[in-house]
């Protein structure tokens, strides 16, 4: 295995974190009997000679160990070392052609591997021949004897992967492979492969899916789910670990069969939304839970009438298990105002359990907990006596006022009781800014003594540590309209990095221009481009009257952002009314950065019939069936609000325009 090993030398080669000369021990180490040492080197070699798809020239040296320590019997975890060569020889960033090189020289090794005694192996080597072997007949031929004899489910389910990675690589020898998958989406194969295959072929071949293939999929799910709840698996040790595995079962396979098929069916939303109802409809809890997570993916990313998926996710708060019902929760939190069909789900869980109205997160923090949360966030007034509640208590939730705030007026009976706490925290109090948000949102003008109070206190000069008070003080007093009685505090700010913010609300509370042009061309000028972008949004509400600003504007629609270049032709249109240099700028940032559109649609819509040349993008904004941030906020977040904003204000071009 390790012969010649000793003779490179190791110490001039270089990996990911420098020298090489570590390499050989890990080497050596894959070989070892003990478990840990075999997975400290293989994750030492993964981070080092893998890393992120780069070539080394050490990683180029240990493909013919690799290949020797995966050709032999003995060495136990075999399974990871041959996906360790796929990863290497497959998945080069740079387009390196070398390491590829190096792997398909061995390949011959991987010939011998698709029959061998550990599954791993198997399961490891069929993506292995269809990158590395030359001839694609050859290849052909042997995936379909191993599905001819392979008896293990999980070296199955890895088939029809490498089926269909055959299809993409060999597009020439494509109809027989397409065959292979088609044969094996049927009866009278095991549900498992079947659902495989057909999510293969949803990828390579949509064509040759059945007319029913949502029904066949649903039906197939939930017969691999009986079966596998059929088999008696050993009880969990009694360990972490298997009082974890007990409270919270998983299925990772099963998920990650219906996670590709949903992922080939891709805008064919209405099957998607079938499907998820036959996921979420399900008797088994973790077939169940899953279609929570992809019915969340669907939200994220696609515009649908959702209205029956969430009143499913609302179907899963009264489950036994914590975990399904928790994952729902997470899900109707982040919908926002669509999280409506299930509010009447929510308010009642809400209700059972008052246990679950807080939660403690690391340091002892306590915020709200996600049923109240998510039902607050819906907008649905029966948030109420339970947010008053806390409101009352010794020590509220830090993020209470935004619950209030998603509320809105309908929060107005808790004002005083806000405006109360408001005038006893102290300005840097995790509190604060939450409870400031409450009161813009329910617009207690009343709260206007506590608010000033916050905003003298809170500073906001370099280094401050309630940056975010002093800012939500600002826009609190704005939306207010009480900028007028904090003149004095607001010009001192016009010194610190609120100093945009600052200007907007003097030019609301006394419209003289020489006051804050010069803070506002300042701000243009610094390096930052949240603070660039945030003076030229208070020179557009300045009109003509910012005049001044103009060439520093024009030079930042040039800038190579786009939010920059479109703040800046937002603010050149309000000053100038000239559509003529902003509507390309428009035009091209709508294309360039998603998070651009909003603002565009906004002044759109101020522009009137000057926005006509433009019409077309709010048209085919509308007519997408894509959200706008669903690659930009994969995560979620903001994402689904945001883009519900959008929609919105297309609507209000097209209805000015």
């Amino acid at each position: 295995m390790f012969t010649g090993i000793d003779e490179v030398d190791w110490a001039s080669l270089r990996h990911a974190h420098g020298s090489a000369e570590d390499v050989p021990g890990w080497l050596r180490a894959l070989a070892s009997a003990d478990t840990a040492e075999r997975a400290t080197a293989l994750d030492g070699m993964y981070g080092a000679l893998h890393d992120q798809g780069c070539v080394y020239d050490s990683t180029l040296a240990c493909v013919p160990f690799l290949l020797s320590l995966a050709a032999r019997e003995e060495v136990p975890d075999r399974g990871g070392i041959v996906e360790l060569l796929v990863g290497i020889g497959a998945d080069t960033a740079d387009g390196d052609p070398r390491a590829r090189e190096a792997v398909c020289a061995g390949a011959e090794v991987f010939v011998r591997l698709v029959g061998d005694p550990d599954p791993a192996v198997r399961r490891a080597t069929a993506s292995a021949l269809v990158h590395f072997l030359p001839a694609p007949a050859r290849v052909l031929d042997l995936l379909r004897q191993r599905l001819r004899a392979e008896r293990d489910d999980r070296v199955l389910l890895a088939l029809p992967e490498a089926l269909a990675l055959f299809v993409r690589r060999h597009p020439a020898h494509a109809d027989a492979a397409v065959d292979l998958l088609a044969e094996q989406s049927a009866p009278p194969y095991a549900p498992g492969l079947r659902l495989a295959a057909l999510g293969q072929l949803a990828l390579v071949a949509p064509a040759r899916l059945p007319a029913d293939l949502v029904p066949t999929a649903v039906r197939l799910q939930r017969e691999r789910s009986a079966h596998r709840a059929r088999i008696t698996e050993p009880r969990a040790a009694d360990s972490l670990v298997g009082r974890i595995r007990r409270l919270r079962p998983s299925d990772e396979e099963g998920s990650r069969l219906l996670r590709t098929l949903h992922t080939a069916l891709g805008d064919r939303v209405d099957d998607r939304i079938a499907l998820l109802d036959g996921q979420l409809t399900g008797p088994d809890p973790v077939d169940r839970c899953h279609g929570v997570w992809m019915a969340a993916a669907l939200l994220r990313g696609w515009r649908a009438d959702h209205r029956g998926t969430v009143r499913l996710l609302g179907a899963q708060l009264g489950t036994e298990h914590d975990w399904l019902r928790d994952a729902a929760v997470a899900v109707l939190a982040e919908l926002r105002a669509l999280a409506a069909p299930a509010a009447d789900d929510l308010h009642a869980l809400v209700c059972a359990r008052p246990d679950l109205w807080t939660h403690r997160v690391e340091r002892g923090t306590c915020t709200l907990g996600g049923p109240l949360r998510a039902l607050a966030r819906a907008g649905d007034p029966r948030a109420i006596p339970p947010l008053a509640h806390l409101l009352a208590g010794p020590a509220a939730p830090v993020d209470l006022g935004f619950g209030l705030a998603h509320l809105g007026a309908a929060a107005a009976p808790l004002a005083p009781a806000v405006r109360h706490r408001l005038g006893r925290i102290p300005p840097d109090s995790p509190v604060a800014a939450p409870l400031l948000a409450a009161v813009g949102a329910m617009g207690d003008e009343e709260a206007v003594p506590q608010v000033l109070r916050l905003l003298s206190g809170a500073g906001g000069g370099p280094g401050a540590r309630d940056d975010t008070v002093t800012g939500r003080a600002i826009e609190t007093l704005e939306l207010l309209g009480a900028t007028a009685r904090a003149v004095p505090a607001l010009r001192a700010l016009l010194r610190t990095r609120h100093a945009a913010a600052a200007a907007g609300a003097l030019w609301s509370a006394q419209r003289d221009p020489s006051a804050i042009l010069p803070a506002l061309l300042w701000e243009l000028g610094r390096s930052d481009p949240v603070s660039r972008r945030a003076a030229a949004v208070q020179l557009g509400r300045l009109g003509p009257a910012g005049r001044a600003a103009r060439p520093a504007l024009r030079r930042m629609t040039r800038s190579r952002l786009a939010r920059e270049r479109v703040a800046a032709a937002c603010a050149l249109w309000r000053i100038d009314a000239d559509p003529e240099p902003v509507l390309p700028v428009f035009q091209q940032a709508w294309a360039q950065d998603p998070r651009t559109r909003r603002p565009i649609a906004r002044c759109l819509t101020a522009m009137g019939p000057a926005a006509e040349p433009l019409r077309h993008l709010a048209t085919a904004e509308l007519a997408a069936p894509r959200r706008h941030l669903a690659h930009v906020d994969a995560g979620g977040g903001q994402g689904i609000p945001e883009d519900e904003a959008l929609l919105g204000a297309c609507r209000e071009v097209l209805a000015t325009v």
